[in-house]
């Protein structure tokens, strides 16, 4: 059986021997895709893995396709996560089947009834889109409720009771400053008029310096920029915030770092339109204070305690079961 190059050489690399000429499992036929893994009487075949990867598949095309060797290496990446997950997500419904536990099914009615409302608005939609999976109901049902045990389980054996220290953000804060630099930021106001709207040649030229001229002469530039402008920011007066200068394309960059506060700029021309650029504000370059960042930092934390909760539960789970790759 031909097996895809890149997953067959990604398993090898994991030590995996792939199990593709008539494999048997207790005396019945494996799967003919060949068998990735064995997770006690579960079977976690290579074209699971190909499907488990498949969403981020034209993500890292788009992203790397003009890098193959670097793609191939991200797309293998994924496909060893994926792998990971699959196993887990294994380990932890036979964790739930060994224990005896039972979900009722009202459980899972309701939260069949719950995605229908949020990801497809009514049963009609949710029956085309299995269709166009080549998935039955039955199987929606079986993922939603193994999805469910997950979940549960999860958070039934990672617990998320926990403080993180505020010695703990703050040795992080001071040895993570490099995290927290900011240089020079602007507060910026823009005008930008389209081209490519223009109804003649220079007409928006024309336009934007007799905006400026209204400006100059007292005119609020978020009026101006509200009436005017065919920027994402009209409605709210052209105001970009603040914002640093790798924000912006460096062409408007050059200009807009430069202005002095409540200055505007000349009408600058490039290739799409013209634009018109005001500075409300400055600032240095900064480290971001402690009480800036604290929130972020306690994410931060609390995700890798979880994460390493997550770990240490699902290795338990692993020590007490059988996990073969083939």
């Amino acid at each position: 059986m031909r097996l895809k190059t890149g997953l067959r050489s990604l398993l090898l690399a994991c030590g995996v021997t792939l199990a593709t000429s008539n494999p048997t499992l207790h005396g019945e036929p494996a799967l003919l895709d060949g068998v990735a893994v064995l997770v006690n009487d579960k079977v976690i075949t290579l074209s699971a893995i190909e499907s488990a990867t498949a969403q981020v598949v034209d993500i890292l095309r788009r992203q790397y396709g003009r890098q193959p060797q670097v793609y191939e290496q991200k797309l293998n990446e994924a496909r060893r996560e994926r792998l990971e997950a699959l196993v887990e997500r294994e380990l932890i419904l036979s964790e739930f089947k060994t224990a005896g536990y039972n979900l009722p099914e009202s459980l899972i009615d309701d939260e069949i009834s719950r995605r229908i409302r949020t990801d497809f608005g009514n049963r009609l939609n949710l029956t085309k889109t299995l269709q166009e999976r080549g998935m039955t109901y039955e199987g929606f049902r079986q993922d939603v409720r193994e999805k469910f045990i997950v979940d549960a389980m999860r958070a039934q054996n990672v617990n998320a009771a926990f403080m993180i220290s505020p010695q703990k953000i703050e040795t992080f804060y001071k040895q993570h400053q490099d995290q927290f630099q900011l240089g020079d930021q602007v507060k910026l106001r823009m005008i930008y008029l389209n081209k490519s709207s223009e109804p003649q040649p220079g007409a928006h030229k024309k336009l934007a310096e007799e905006i400026r001229t209204k400006i100059k002469d007292g005119a609020s530039f978020a009026e101006m920029a509200s009436v005017y402008s065919a920027g994402s920011q009209k409605s709210q007066g052209g105001d970009w915030g603040w914002v640093e200068k790798s924000v912006l394309r460096s062409d408007l960059a050059d200009v807009a770092f430069v202005l002095k506060q409540g200055e505007v700029s000349n009408v600058v021309e490039r290739d799409d339109g013209y634009y018109l650029m005001t500075v409300e504000e400055t600032k240095p370059a900064h480290v971001r204070s402690l009480s800036e960042v604290r929130d972020l930092i306690e994410g931060t934390l609390r995700t890798q305690e979880m994460d390493r909760l997550r770990k240490k539960w699902i290795d338990k789970l692993r020590n007490k079961s059988f996990v073969r790759y083939f």
